[in-house]
């Protein structure tokens, strides 16, 4: 069986090699039969005597067919040679390969000029050698023979240009495929970046704010030690929690499918964020007015102004007051704004990842609605939002 494969083997590289080269080997097989046909033309002229008219039609074929050689780089010059051949000559075989060839590369104004030509030299030669001006070759023979070669090199041409067409719409579409999935991965990539933000970026600040009460101020007593570390150890494993859901999605895939990557918060849960940023020292006064039926995406919205809010109070405003208002109704749609006073100390517990108030704006935009962030007069922060009511349909219309 060696001997076996190595035959398959040659025979594999020089199939690839006559692939590889089969464009000359064609041109090799149309210069050899149109000299054969050019020989065979010559020598039955002058009753087979090998005169003036014999070595002429001679010569001219043979140039006409060796330039068939340069057929593809050169088509229009080589036609026209192949045209000037058969118009002094009548050597039909070269000007037909040469028009096809034309036909094949480019259907424009040169073929057609081109194959005119061809007919008018093809009917001048054949009224000349005839002595008489048939009307078959200006009707039927020469429409026929020129009219042959264009159409089938029209033919041919039109296929490959459909070919290269489909296959670059191929291509284009791959290409295009690609992108999305690429792009697809990116947003997905920036929503599971966003959620782990806001899943863990308040109860982190939270957890800083305690153990940063108890290192400013070491000399507590043991009771106040303790329930700073059971908040601590309380804040710690909700966050945990948190974390292990989304790890959880994200490692089922569900997220593939639109799902949400942590539990879903609603407006409901505002109170029992503002009592968990109290707890953690910071002075918030809140005014929480929002009638039940709130709908889903406005309370999560909400939800998610005022945690990262809260969260850039932690980490840069620890000290200063802050203010919280919620307040809407079916058909003027929610305000959230969430204010702080001038902080004292410029310190900040935690670094700024920089994604939290792009991500709100995000969130707000999809819903409809509009933020606004900015220092006020006195030196604070605002950050204040409008939802509509309706999930962002109203945003929309």
């Amino acid at each position: 069986m060696r001997w076996l494969r190595r035959w398959i083997t040659r025979f594999g590289r020089w199939y690839a090699w006559f692939l590889r080269h089969a464009p000359r080997f064609r041109d090799l097989m149309y210069i050899g039969f149109s000299l054969l046909s050019i020989v065979a033309q010559a020598a039955s002229t002058e009753q087979g005597a090998w005169q003036g008219r014999s070595w002429f039609v001679l010569g001219a074929g043979v140039v006409a067919s060796l330039a068939l050689w340069w057929r593809r780089r050169y088509p229009i010059a080589v036609a026209v040679i192949g045209v000037l051949a058969l118009g002094t000559g009548q050597i039909f075989i070269p000007m037909g390969l040469a028009l096809l060839t034309l036909a094949i590369r480019r259907r424009d104004l040169w073929l057609a000029v081109l194959s005119l030509a061809a007919y008018v030299a093809y009917v001048g030669s054949s009224w000349e050698a005839n002595g008489n001006r048939d009307p078959d070759a200006f009707f039927f023979t020469g429409p026929f023979l020129v009219g042959s070669w264009v159409a089938v090199g029209a033919y041919v041409g039109a296929r490959r240009d459909l070919m290269v067409s489909l296959r670059d719409r191929a291509e284009r579409a791959e290409a295009e495929r690609e992108l999305r999935a690429e792009q697809a991965k990116l947003g997905e990539r920036a929503r599971i970046a966003q959620e782990m933000h806001d899943v863990l970026a308040h109860k982190v600040s939270l957890i800083a704010l305690h153990a940063g009460g108890l290192e400013v101020n070491p000399a507590v007593g043991p009771e106040k030690v303790e329930s700073s570390a059971g908040l601590i150890r309380q804040t710690a494993r909700q966050a945990m929690e948190d974390l292990r859901e989304v790890l959880g999605v994200l490692k089922a895939d569900v997220s593939e499918n639109g799902a949400d990557l942590a539990p879903v918060p609603k407006a409901s849960d505002l109170a029992r964020l503002v009592d968990d940023s109290r707890a953690a020292g910071v002075d918030v006064r809140s005014e929480l007015d929002l009638p039940d039926g709130v709908p889903p995406l406005v309370g999560r919205t909400v939800y998610r102004i005022v945690q990262e809010s809260l969260t850039n109070v932690h980490k840069h405003a620890r000290g200063a007051t802050t203010e919280v208002l919620v307040r809407g109704a079916e058909g003027d749609g929610v305000t959230v704004r969430v204010t702080n006073v001038r902080p004292v100390a410029a310190g900040s517990l935690l670094p700024g990842s920089g994604a939290g108030l792009v991500g709100l704006r995000e969130r707000v935009t999809l819903s409809g609605g509009r933020l606004t962030t900015g220092t006020t007069p006195e030196g604070g922060w605002r950050v204040e939002a409008w939802l509509p009511w309706s999930d962002g349909r109203e945003g929309e219309a």
